[in-house]
């Protein structure tokens, strides 16, 4: 499945097509994400053609950090902030609950960015094979220790850190095919 950023490409290169597909795959969710900030369809409605109005006048450079859905929908975020901003000085919101109001919208997009992270990195991990699946589980996920998962696996220390070294090889090419932005494995 594309991930918008090789439509985004071929839309900056002048293929229209590139943008209907973004729109297409991303309006609808992005809707409801702005919906969550600001508690009107219609308003978020509104946010969704300005953010893509601003793909198409600004075409702003996709910086492959995070997922393309995540870069898209951070531009959503902005533009649904700069609402309420707008709206707190029209509506004489107290400066508190609009700091209050921003930060738990900070908050929801860092748990947007982190779950968004670990779908990356699960899709990333049914692609490999069941024994490197099996090692990278019971070593980061299980907390096993090297010598541990090699009991369970039934395997040498020699083979297990060989296994190791190949499993996370494997994975961190899987992610780096979806421009995964890792910190350490």
């Amino acid at each position: 499945m594309d991930n918008g950023a090789s439509s985004y490409r071929r839309f900056l290169a002048g293929d229209d097509k590139g943008l209907a597909e973004i729109v297409r795959d991303y309006k609808d969710g992005l809707i409801f994400y702005l919906n969550g900030f600001v508690s009107n369809i219609s308003v978020a409605e509104e946010l969704m053609e300005e953010t893509f109005f601003k793909l198409i006048t600004k075409k702003p450079k996709f910086q492959a950090e995070y997922s393309f859905k995540t870069w898209l929908y951070t531009i959503g975020r902005n533009a649904a902030i700069d609402y309420l901003r707008h709206s707190a000085k029209k509506n004489d919101l107290s400066v508190d609950d609009a700091e209050n109001r921003l930060r738990d919208e900070y908050d929801l997009e860092k748990l947007y960015i982190i779950e968004e992270r670990k779908i990356t990195l699960h899709r990333a991990l049914k692609r490999l094979r069941q024994e490197y699946r099996q090692v990278l589980w019971l070593i980061y996920f299980e907390g096993f220790s090297n010598a541990d998962a090699a009991a369970v696996m039934k395997k040498s220390a020699k083979q297990m850190k060989n296994l190791v070294y190949r499993a996370k090889g494997a994975l961190k090419s899987e992610l780096d095919k979806e421009g995964f932005a890792y910190e350490e494995l």
